[in-house]
């Protein structure tokens, strides 16, 4: 697979928009609606495919907190200053106002998945047929952890991605800076390791004589091993200094300082990236049953939680074979939606779902690497399995993948909120 093929997967994406779905118009005769809460990748693009797919007949509500979304997908390049949060702002007027998705900007605090109902903070119930659960992540506090803005993770675009920013750019050259990464699963697999990418080539250019110290809860880079170890070991060596299986017991936040079981590490600054788990709303309403307690498995046919087929659980909150990122989300999300437009429709869910996970990484401020991994559904394990045949990973980085990176991430956002 050549650096084009990469993108080209993800503008095709955008090109599925325009194609009528082959049960389009059936759900009419049902009356269907469904409730989505979360407005995040997945949930904004579930969101508009029930709409289009059902050729406009099923009732979609997207309930969600936020005016707009803010963009995980490269975030750390306002860490270098080469992006605003701004950049990163996607409303939701294009779901309302082209594809009538009906807005509620509320918080959910109970879900009854018998009813198929959820009560608001406003004080407001609304009841479905079936509602979509995609509330993202949460993080777990750490012993010691009183004060988030001490020890940033910027690991949720926002003020933490501000913060960070603003702590890295009044740091002294020469410097300390320590980034931590928890044990899989996670958020974005690759994010931490291109993060440290792009801050050792920053650091280089704005505070020489810095260094970077990459503590890694795993036992090795969990992905994109080749293009990683040669930019740790090679391109950034004298900037990071990696260490594999270093898992934290503990901070203090007054002297900076991280305890682990390698001993205690000292950081002027320190981008704190927790283990993590599904959104609230999951745990309370019993569906958090998988890894150790911490996400929601379902079925991949459907994305239907496996504790209340009522319920889909989609994006970073879902238990599945493949990662939690971005373009996972926009994927899982049109699955549930064809999933849903065949149910009211009668008929059953797609029985070999194919999804594709695409990412660019960079490794410098204007160079980028890429990884595309095809997950087909294996009917004896009832699980998405990768597709060897059909994945690849860049060999190195360029400027070219770095201006790939950029229409790749247009197309996907379009195709999720436009």
């Amino acid at each position: 697979m050549k650096r084009r093929e990469i993108l080209q997967a993800g503008l095709a994406a955008a090109a599925a928009a325009a194609a009528l779905h082959p049960l389009s118009g059936q759900a009419a005769s049902s009356g269907g609606r469904v409730i989505v809460v979360g407005g995040g990748m997945a949930g904004a693009t579930v969101a508009k495919y029930l709409r289009m797919w059902s050729n406009y007949t099923l009732e979609v509500t997207l309930i969600e907190r936020n005016p707009a979304y803010l963009s995980n997908i490269m975030s750390s390049l306002v860490l270098t200053g080469q992006r605003s949060l701004s950049s990163l702002r996607f409303g939701y007027e294009a779901l309302q106002q082209r594809h009538g998705v009906k807005l509620v900007f509320d918080e959910v605090l109970a879900v009854d998945a018998a009813a198929g109902s959820v009560r608001l903070a406003s004080g407001n119930s609304l009841k479905a047929d079936k509602i979509v659960l995609a509330p993202g992540i949460r993080f777990d506090a750490l012993p010691g952890q009183k004060d988030p803005s001490l020890m940033p993770h910027a690991w949720s675009a926002g003020a933490q991605t501000e913060l960070l920013a603003k702590q890295l750019g009044a740091m002294k050259a020469g410097g300390t800076v320590v980034l931590t990464i928890p044990k899989t699963p996670y958020r974005c697999p690759p994010g931490p390791y291109e993060r440290a990418c792009l801050l050792a080539d920053w650091l280089k250019a704005k505070k020489p004589g810095s260094k970077l110290l990459v503590l890694d809860a795993n036992p090795d880079i969990v992905v994109e091993q080749d293009n990683f170890s040669k930019a740790f070991f090679g391109l950034h060596a004298n900037v990071i200094e990696y260490h594999r299986g270093v898992e934290i017991s503990s901070v203090d936040e007054s002297q900076m300082m991280l305890y682990t079981n390698g001993g205690a590490v000292h950081g002027d600054v320190i981008n704190l990236i927790p283990p993590q788990r599904a959104g609230k709303l999951i745990e309370q309403t019993g569906l958090a049953t998988a890894t150790n307690g911490r996400f929601a498995p379902v079925d991949v046919l459907s994305y239907a939680s496996l504790d209340a087929p009522r319920i889909h659980v989609i994006g970073d909150s879902s238990a599945t074979t493949q990662p939690k990122a971005g373009h996972i989300a926009n994927q899982e999300a049109k699955i549930c939606a064809d999933a849903l437009v065949r149910y009211f429709a009668g008929a059953s869910p797609d029985a070999a779902p194919v999804t594709n996970s695409a990412c660019f990484s960079t490794i410098t401020r204007t160079q980028a690497s890429w990884l595309s991994v095809v997950f087909q559904y294996d009917a004896l394990s009832r699980t998405m399995k990768s597709v060897a045949a059909s994945s690849a990973a860049s060999t190195g980085w360029s400027k070219d993948n770095f201006e790939d990176m950029n229409e790749w991430f247009s197309a996907l956002m379009a195709d999720s909120f436009a």
